[in-house]
């Protein structure tokens, strides 16, 4: 059964940084694209950050170009995203999830429903 855990979160003040972990089981982790998603209070849940299979493309949501940085450790089946010069906006649940990774977009599979972690709570004072 596949099983996400994420890790990492926590209150950080403005120009903070954060590094965020998720481990992953049930799954052959170096098949798949892996993103990272977040949601913030009254808002839809938004790709933030994708990475294949290898590590050798990644895409960014245009917001957190240059401060955020997603990568992966196939042997340890996990995926980081590195979060420096965080800013309130940036306040939210991060997820990770299997992906679609392409220019623009970045977007959960449909085999991640009903098997989302619990999420890590980030918040950014300002």
């Amino acid at each position: 059964q596949l099983q996400v855990a994420e890790s990492g979160g926590g209150l950080v003040q403005a120009g903070g940084s954060l590094r965020l972990s998720c481990t992953v089981s049930g799954l052959t982790f170096d098949d798949y694209v892996m993103g990272w998603f977040r949601q913030a209070p009254g808002k839809e849940r938004e790709g933030v950050a994708c990475i294949d299979w290898n590590g050798g493309y990644k895409n960014y949501l245009e917001s957190v170009k240059g401060r955020i940085t997603i990568s992966r450790d196939n042997a340890k089946k996990t995926l980081y995203l590195q979060m420096n010069s965080l800013k309130p906006e940036d306040t939210a649940i991060y997820y990770c999830a299997a992906a679609a990774c392409g220019p623009g977009t970045v977007q959960a599979l449909d085999l991640m429903k009903g098997y989302w972690g619990q999420g890590t709570q980030v918040t950014v004072s300002s």
